[in-house]
């Protein structure tokens, strides 16, 4: 068995076996294995009794990220980069052997100097949070951030944000924010910065680019178009949802269509002219966020417990993604309290919006009696929202409009609802 020289974590080391070779950073060593970074940014564990030999390549850097800081350029218009933590800001953590959100908002826009040239930059720090802990209340903290920027002369604004729940902040985001006047634009990263294929720089760079040139107004979402650097694609803030785990064009359009392409040189085009539009250019602030809003998915064997517990705990509002065009198991005895307990829920004042498992389409509330018994009760059919902004504008709606949230909640307000299913909205390769 090879030893490790006391090499620290953070060294890029070939690790030679019995069997192969393989080169990586160190990772701090288990009882009995060595743990390595490759350079595709995934773990490998190897067992210590294979290892013939541990040779140094590059020591571990005294510091992840050296500082390059630039001044303002004549000529170049300011957007503000708003940090909210999420791989697109991470970097390995020699501790545990991922990656963390750990950058200051310098420390992310100096990751990234070919922005520079592109803008002048302002930049923010709302937290250092994994997606997957935002709450309402971080909501309310960027959109703020964003009313102040726009105040303070910004032509655009710039949000990092962990992918898992970018979908639910840009229609957060597009709901709080009632006509405002510049660009929007949240970007992400599949791949940490730290990652020689990490796709961050390139989605904040396009980002850039859209905003200082294309006269954009609005919330959208700016991600890798394909898994190469050719292009990325803006999105729309209502429609957009994650697709894959890992391929760098994870994000897509659902139910609709991108709203232009942005390409690593500055050129743009836009893909359509139908997008929405704030309707002027008063800025109408409306962050308030009721909070008991949940979802459920209906499934096979689904008793009704969960409706049960929410009007125990006076949940206002509820998304409930069901199966096709808006089925849910309520029809033979056996599912009949899961109906009445829908219908209970309802009688005591729950909002119910329904959207469906299937991602692309329509809900439909007459096609199937199942459907027309539901309506009947007080379901609202979600038309063709997508079910995260679904939850968002149901929560939106309750928070700022509670009185009408049932003539609301199918009004499209920000491009959430489209009039018609169009067939090219259905795009094979993203499902």
């Amino acid at each position: 068995m090879a030893q490790s020289q006391n090499m620290e974590p953070g060294t890029r080391v070939k690790i030679t076996t019995t069997d192969e070779e393989h080169e990586g950073i160190l990772m701090p060593a288990e009882k009995d294995y060595y743990s390595i970074k490759l350079k595709t940014g995934y773990n490998m564990s190897i067992k210590k009794q294979k290892v013939m030999s541990i040779k140094q390549i590059k020591a571990a850097p005294k510091e992840v990220l050296k500082k390059s800081r630039g001044g303002k350029m004549k000529g170049l218009k300011t957007i503000a980069v708003i940090h909210t933590g999420g791989t697109v800001a991470s970097k390995v953590d020699y501790d545990t052997g991922g990656v963390i959100a750990s950058y200051t908002a310098d420390d992310f826009v100096e990751m990234f100097p070919g922005v520079m040239k592109i803008a002048n930059v302002r930049t923010r720090l709302i937290g250092n949070l994994m997606s997957e802990d935002l709450l309402f209340k971080h909501y309310r903290l960027m959109a703020k951030a964003v009313i102040e920027e726009q105040r303070k002369g910004a032509v655009g604004v710039i949000i990092g944000h962990g992918t898992d729940t970018l979908g639910y902040t840009a229609a957060a985001l597009s709901f709080m924010l009632e006509n405002i006047s510049i660009p929007v634009i949240l970007i992400g990263a599949q791949r940490s910065s730290d990652r020689p294929s990490s796709d961050a720089g390139m989605n904040m760079e396009c980002a850039a680019h859209f905003i200082t040139r294309s006269g954009f107004k609005g919330v959208a979402v700016c991600m890798h178009e394909g898994m190469d650097d050719g292009s990325c694609l803006i999105l729309p803030a209502c429609k957009t949802r994650k697709m894959h785990t890992t391929r760098r064009d994870a994000f897509k359009a659902v139910n609709d269509l991108p709203i232009a392409r942005v390409k690593t040189d500055g050129t743009f085009k836009f893909l359509r002219k139908d997008y929405y539009k704030p309707k002027s250019d008063k800025l109408k602030p409306l962050l308030k966020m009721e909070d008991q809003v949940a979802i459920i998915r209906t499934y096979p064997n689904f008793h009704p417990d969960f409706f049960e517990v929410l009007s125990k705990k006076g949940y206002k509002g509820l998304v409930l993604e069901s199966t096709g065009l808006g089925q849910a198991p309520t029809n033979i005895p056996e599912n009949l309290p899961n109906y009445e307990a829908l219908k209970a829920f309802i009688k005591k004042g729950g909002v119910v919006v329904l959207t469906s498992q299937c991602i692309y389409g329509r809900v439909h509330p007459y096609v199937y009696s199942n459907c027309r018994r539901l309506v009947d009760i007080g379901v609202i059919f979600g038309e063709d929202m997508i079910t995260e902004t679904a939850y968002i504008k149901l929560a939106w709606l309750l928070g700022n409009f509670p009185s009408k949230v049932n003539e609301m909640i199918t009004t499209d307000l920000r491009g959430e609802i489209s009039e018609r299913t169009q067939a090219d909205h259905f795009d094979v390769e993203s499902s």
